[in-house]
């Protein structure tokens, strides 16, 4: 979600949780904690209709429920898209090239900009990075990073992992 609003330009805040104020903090109780979060455009109590019965939908912007659903969709993308990843080949810039991902030659931007999120997938998935981590370490879009996993997938530099599964070793 933060990775989300962050990168959507719009005014956001991210409040730290609170055991009191919203219905949510139920599911974070002692005994079940539950990682559960609150997507809302108006705090608890910041309005007086709040969990009263002149509270109504009057109130939401259709506007402002559509973005809140491009937003939720975003994450749900997100999710749904990330992944751990080894590089197969970890000992070195292994050859683009000869499998088709570099150019060697003139190109525009944004194949530059795929070539480069290659280099961060290799140099990243080593079984503790996701996707998600990568594309944040690097500043690059998430859609481009999962773009560059799939085209290294497709070849012998790269697979899924498991969350914190141990990379190779020179070492063994």
């Amino acid at each position: 979600m933060q990775y989300v609003l962050e990168h959507r330009g719009q005014p956001h805040e991210i409040l730290p949780f609170i055991p009191y104020g919203y219905d949510e903090r139920q599911y974070n109780s002692p005994g079940f904690n539950l990682p559960v979060g609150c997507f809302m455009r108006s705090r608890p109590g910041e309005f007086p209709e709040y969990h009263t019965s002149a509270d109504n939908l009057d109130f939401v912007r259709p506007e402002s429920l559509a973005d809140s659903l491009d937003t939720l969709l975003e994450v749900f993308e997100i999710l749904e898209g990330d992944c751990y990843c080894l590089n197969l080949k970890p000992f070195c810039e292994p050859q683009l090239g000869k499998r088709g991902l570099y150019t060697s030659f003139g190109s525009s931007q944004e194949t530059r900009d795929f070539e480069l999120a290659l280099l961060w997938v290799l140099n990243y998935s080593d079984g503790g990075h996701s996707l998600l981590d990568i594309a944040q370490q690097s500043g690059k879009p998430f859609e481009l990073i999962v773009k560059a996993a799939e085209a290294l997938l497709r070849t012998d530099l790269l697979r899924e992992a498991q969350p914190g599964e141990p990379a190779p070793s020179v070492f063994g």
